[in-house]
């Protein structure tokens, strides 16, 4: 067993196959999960794990080029857009709409047990060299 990083079997596995230029989306426990993507559930109950603790758990795992939010985390979620804007350099904003389209196109998704709205990035992967 593991004694150090991602201990979720399912998610380790995941991250594993990832490519350059995959996309991981990461969601709240209500963002619809499109058909296509692996999924990788973490929800517990309502909040755990929370979105920033999967957010900070894939930095640690991944290299990321780039991010993408939906805009109306700034408004309605200010601790989630302070988050992000704090994680990610190469972070853009799309309507929420567009992001769930998007979402379509990712390689994996990442439920957390998030609450509150607009918890929710897609994260492009890059590589380590």
């Amino acid at each position: 067993m593991k004694k150090a990083g991602i201990l979720n079997r399912h998610l380790a596995g995941a991250l594993a196959e990832l490519g350059h230029g995959d996309g991981v989306l990461v969601c709240d426990a209500g963002m619809p999960i499109p058909d296509g993507p692996r999924v990788v559930d973490l929800a517990f109950r309502a909040g755990v794990p929370s979105f920033a603790e999967v957010v900070d758990g894939l930095l640690d795992e991944l290299v990321v080029e780039g991010a993408t939010a939906a805009e109306e985390v700034r408004e309605a979620n200010p601790a989630a857009a302070g988050l992000l804007a704090g994680r990610f350099r190469a972070l853009s904003y799309v309507p929420h709409e567009e992001l769930k389209e998007l979402s379509a196109g990712a390689r994996l998704v990442v439920r957390t047990g998030e609450a509150r709205p607009y918890a929710n990035v897609l994260l492009r992967c890059g590589v380590f060299f």
